[in-house]
């Protein structure tokens, strides 16, 4: 089994929180020029249920980002986890949060730290703010990648979004490596 290089939450004593799985961390500079634009994230091994994804922009957003969504791509397919006409997130400010909090078929959510906010779970009986959902990875070690997707008419766009992936393997390979 390779390492794994995530980390547990950790409490108000920095004792960590094992219930809840693992995190791991990536940050995305988007530099798009005129162009829909898929980055890679985080490599997915063998199977492991997913606790959380969101993001946090900590470099003001560009203007003109429409569309934006997470996927995985296998190489051949790529599968939505978020809805793909996406969520506009256009100048979104510093500490702005972007997160999966619905089923597939719902975009992901942005809350513009612009004003303050108020976000409620989808659903009274959802079992969390965020909706937990399974990844697999293609058979055969084919790469599996979660990728945040974007389209932009800027000539280039510019911010910086950090990707947070908590997740739970599952299968006695699941790993999770940020890229």
């Amino acid at each position: 089994m390779a390492p794994i290089s995530s980390s547990f939450a950790r409490d108000a004593n920095g004792v960590p929180i094992a219930f809840d799985g693992l995190t791991t961390s990536v940050s995305q500079t988007l530099s798009g020029s005129n162009t829909t634009v898929s980055t890679p994230l985080f490599r997915i091994t063998g199977s492991i249920e997913v606790r959380a994804l969101y993001g946090v922009v900590t470099t003001v957003l560009g203007s003109n980002l429409t569309a934006t969504h997470w996927r995985l791509n296998d190489q051949t397919a790529q599968p939505v986890i978020t809805l793909v006409t996406g969520t506009t997130i256009s100048s979104a400010t510093v500490g702005s949060v972007l997160s999966r909090r619905n089923l597939v078929s719902g975009a992901l959510t942005l809350m513009n730290a612009s004003a303050g906010i108020v976000n409620d779970p989808i659903a009274a009986t959802a079992p969390s703010y965020f909706m937990p959902f399974v990844l697999v990875q293609k058979t055969a070690g084919v790469n599996s990648d979660i990728e945040f997707t974007y389209t932009t008419t800027n000539t280039p766009t510019s911010g910086v979004i950090k990707h947070y992936l908590r997740w739970i393997p599952l299968s006695d390979d699941g790993n999770v490596t940020a890229l």
